[in-house]
């Protein structure tokens, strides 16, 4: 009887470690997991000015920390949504490049019904950012799970 205890004991503890494990992957925190920042960034301005400022902002942050030590996730609602447009974009480069450094780009499905009521179609976005259903609520959902959010 012993015996059989000692051999389920670290079978439950592993099972434990993996459950627990899966449960950080959900919640997409371990995209990056050795990232010891964690910062959202708002964008939410037509300001192309400030869109291009919203990109130097992860520039800056990835250079300073390097890209294995910060997560960041840019979040695009209201006017703002236009940093993730394809049409008429300058910054489409360095979106790419920002992506590839593993920064994410949130577009806000709410804005994006906005905008398809507007303009009579719906835009076309970057294909490096994700939808999600309001962006105010991916910001707080993030600064609730240890985010810094920074709104530059």
């Amino acid at each position: 009887m012993k015996t059989r205890i000692s051999i389920l004991r670290p079978l439950i503890l592993l099972s434990l470690l993996l459950f627990s494990l899966g449960a950080v992957a959900e919640e997409g925190t371990d995209d990056k997991p050795f990232a010891e920042k964690h910062v959202v960034l708002q964008i939410s301005d037509p300001n192309p000015f400030k869109q291009t400022l919203v990109l130097n902002v992860a520039n800056n942050l990835i250079k300073h920390y390097g890209q294995d030590k910060i997560d960041i996730e840019i979040v695009a609602f209201g006017p703002g949504l236009r940093l993730l447009l394809l049409a008429d974009n300058s910054n489409l480069s360095r979106i790419d490049g920002l992506s590839s450094q593993g920064v994410r780009f949130a577009a806000c499905s709410n804005t994006i019904k906005a905008f398809t009521k507007k303009l009579g179609k719906e835009p076309a976005l970057n294909p490096h950012s994700t939808r999600v259903s309001a962006g105010v609520v991916r910001i707080m959902d993030l600064v609730d799970k240890g985010y810094t959010l920074v709104k530059p």
